[in-house]
C-alpha cells in the first residue's frame, strides 16, 4: 500500500510531569503545542540585485548584451516584482521574444541533501528586438500560491488551523548556525530570457538567461507597525496644516472679498 506524505518541519513544545528525567514520558502527564517559526524580512537590505551576461553567436563579429535588475533586493508575499531589462544587441541575430520566470529552489538538508526546483511564475512578451538595436522594458510578475495550487514539488509556509497559507519564505542562514538546523532551505530566482529564433523557427530555437536571486518573505511586524505609525502621524500634521491654513484663509476673507479654495 502506498501512502503519499508531506516533507515538512514540525516545531512543539512539551511541557510534561515526570519524578526524574530519565523517566518515560506519557501522554497523560504531558501536552504539546505546536508552534509556527517564522523569520521576518531583515530591516536592512543589500543593494539592488543585477545580473548580465553577454553571448556569442556564430557569423556574428559582435556579441548580444542582456542585463536584468530587481529595483529592490526583499520582496513581500502578494507584492509584485518588477523586473528590469536591457538588451544591446550588438549581435546580427534578431530577437523575436522576451521572458521572465520566478523559479522556487527547495533544498532539503533532513536526510539526502534534494534538491527541487519549481516555476511558481512567468510573464512573456512578444517584443522583436533587430539585430544592431538596444531595448529596454519592465515587466511585472507576481508569485503567488493561489497559481500554483495544483503543482507538485512546491513548498509552501505552514498552516495554523484551517486559514489559507502562502509559498514558502526565503530562508536566512543566520551567523554560526548550520543549514542542517533548517531542515529545509528555500530559495527564489528570477529567470530573465531573450528568445533567439533558428533556421528552423521554434524548433532550433535557443535562449539567452540570466539569473537574479531575491528574498520573499514576511514582512517583520514591528518594522510595519512603525511605518503605519509615522504615516499616521504624517497625515495628522498635513491635516493639522491644511485646517490652520483654511482658519487663515477664512479669517483673511472676512477683511478682503475673495474666495477660499
Amino acid at each position: 500500500m502506498f501512502s503519499l506524505q508531506f516533507c515538512s518541519v514540525d516545531f512543539e513544545v512539551l511541557a510534561f510531569c515526570v519524578n526524574n528525567l530519565e523517566e518515560k514520558i506519557h501522554k497523560r502527564s504531558s501536552v504539546r503545542l505546536t508552534i509556527r517559526k517564522i523569520q521576518f524580512a531583515p530591516d536592512q537590505t543589500g543593494q539592488k540585485p543585477t545580473a548580465h551576461t553577454s553571448k556569442h553567436f556564430v557569423m556574428s563579429d559582435q556579441p548580444l548584451h542582456l542585463t536584468a535588475s530587481l529595483n529592490k533586493e526583499v520582496f513581500y508575499h502578494g507584492e509584485p516584482i518588477s523586473v528590469n531589462i536591457e538588451v544591446n544587441n550588438s549581435s546580427k541575430k534578431d530577437v523575436k521574444g522576451i521572458k521572465v520566470s520566478v523559479e522556487q529552489s527547495t533544498n532539503v538538508v533532513l536526510y539526502s541533501n534534494d534538491k527541487y526546483t519549481e516555476q511558481v511564475a512567468v510573464e512573456e512578451a512578444n517584443d522583436q528586438i533587430a539585430a544592431g538595436s538596444k531595448f529596454s522594458k519592465t515587466l511585472n510578475i507576481l508569485p503567488l500560491m493561489a497559481n500554483n495550487r495544483e503543482k507538485h514539488g512546491i513548498a509552501i509556509d505552514g498552516r495554523i488551523k484551517q486559514e489559507d497559507t502562502n509559498l514558502a519564505s526565503s530562508t536566512i542562514l543566520m551567523e554560526g548556525t548550520t543549514k542542517e538546523v533548517q531542515g529545509i532551505l528555500v530559495s527564489y530566482t528570477v529567470k530573465a530570457s531573450v528568445i533567439i529564433p533558428g533556421l528552423l523557427g521554434d524548433i532550433t530555437a535557443s535562449d539567452v538567461t540570466v539569473e537574479v536571486p531575491f528574498l520573499l518573505m514576511h514582512p517583520n511586524p514591528e518594522t510595519q507597525k512603525m511605518t503605519t505609525s509615522l504615516l499616521r502621524m504624517t497625515q495628522r500634521l498635513h491635516q493639522r496644516i491644511q485646517k490652520m491654513m483654511n482658519d487663515r484663509c477664512h479669517t483673511l476673507s472676512s477683511h478682503v472679498d475673495f474666495t477660499c479654495l
